[in-house]
């Protein structure tokens, strides 16, 4: 293995991206601190490092700045964001096993996906041309698919914090409550489930296809 430059190893650190991948994990530290103190910053806190979760991806290929590193960093900084949310949407609405079998699905998904593209040589997971399931082709392959996709999960996500109340209420009246009062946040709510809906689907076809592959890649090597 040839040595690298402790320079080199250090640019890569600092790529604009992954700069700001830093920024997001800070940001979301501080959303988290202040959750429960302040409700709305946590928000905007959280939704701001969503959105930076694109523009890192944009600047990585405006830079030629695109790293194995910044893909994990990206795929580690998601994963952990989310898993927080749910775990404390669990503890806020009943049945909590909702949020936690939501959180269990999102991360197991990804790592199989992760794991599978390691085991077949890719450079990136959501290299999925080999694949046969459109839906999965579809969402990796169209930007905008994935950006409402992932867009209506996070954003649900979220609202259902912001309605949620001091004591532990069952998500399904509060959602029909608050849509009652207000045919925004009801339009809202209803945008939001679509997106968060087809990528539940999609979470549970990625975790099929990626065990798929961890067991072609078992009977290859066995064979």
């Amino acid at each position: 293995m040839a040595q690298t430059s402790p320079q080199k190893v250090l640019s890569v650190y600092l790529y604009v991206p992954n700069i700001i991948g830093y920024m997001r994990i800070l940001m979301n530290c501080v959303a988290f601190a202040l959750c429960f103190s302040n409700k709305t910053l946590f928000a905007i806190l959280y939704f701001f490092s969503f959105f930076c979760d694109g523009l890192d991806g944009w600047f990585a290929r405006k830079f030629d700045q695109v790293s194995t590193f910044g893909a994990v960093l990206d795929m580690i900084t998601d994963r952990v964001s989310t898993a927080c949310l749910l775990a404390l949407l669990s503890q806020l609405y009943r049945p909590g096993l909702i949020f936690l079998s939501l959180l269990g699905l999102d991360i197991a998904s990804h790592w199989l996906q992760m794991y599978s593209s390691f085991l077949s040589g890719k450079t990136s997971h959501k290299d999925v041309e080999d694949e046969s399931n459109w839906l999965l082709k579809a969402y990796y392959g169209q930007r905008l698919f994935m950006a409402f996709c992932c867009l209506g999960s996070e954003v649900l996500y979220i609202i259902l914090f912001l309605l949620a109340g001091s004591q532990s209420e069952s998500v399904l009246d509060v959602c029909l409550n608050a849509m009652k009062q207000s045919s925004l946040l009801s339009l809202s709510l209803f945008l939001t489930l679509i997106g968060w809906g087809i990528k539940q689907v999609i979470n549970i076809i990625q975790m099929k296809t990626a065990a798929d592959s961890c067991v072609f890649y078992d009977m290859k090597r066995s064979n």
